[in-house]
């Protein structure tokens, strides 16, 4: 096993956590479940606004990205990945993705010959 596995699988639980302490905070004061007025919340200053906009544009490059590398190398289910971005957090969604694309292609490409 290489290195980044594990790497990624800590990576994803950070991700999922540290997010998930700050989104549970802005619940418990009164914020809005809906996802657009969540993002709204991130447009109040030029910082978050930045912050928000990078994030989105990550976001939707790994949307585009993810379903044809998961064809490629026989991934299934590929289509969680994004909802998981999307209403959980895309710091962990991301990393849980090249987790298990990892021990995808170790499982299958090492055990079929390949690399």
């Amino acid at each position: 096993m290489k290195l980044r596995e594990p790497l990624y699988a800590l990576l994803a639980l950070c991700g999922l956590i540290g997010t998930w302490h700050y989104n549970l905070q802005y619940f418990a004061q009164g914020g809005s479940a809906s996802l657009l007025d969540f993002v709204r919340q991130g447009l109040v200053n030029p910082a978050s606004t930045s912050l928000t906009l990078d994030l989105t544009v990550a976001f939707v490059v790994f949307v585009v990205w993810v379903f044809p590398e998961a064809r490629r190398i026989g991934m299934r289910f590929a289509w969680i990945y994004p909802l998981l971005g999307a209403f959980l957090a895309f710091s962990f969604a991301f990393p849980l993705f090249l987790y298990v694309r990892e021990r995808h292609l170790r499982l299958h490409v090492v055990s079929a010959g390949g690399s």
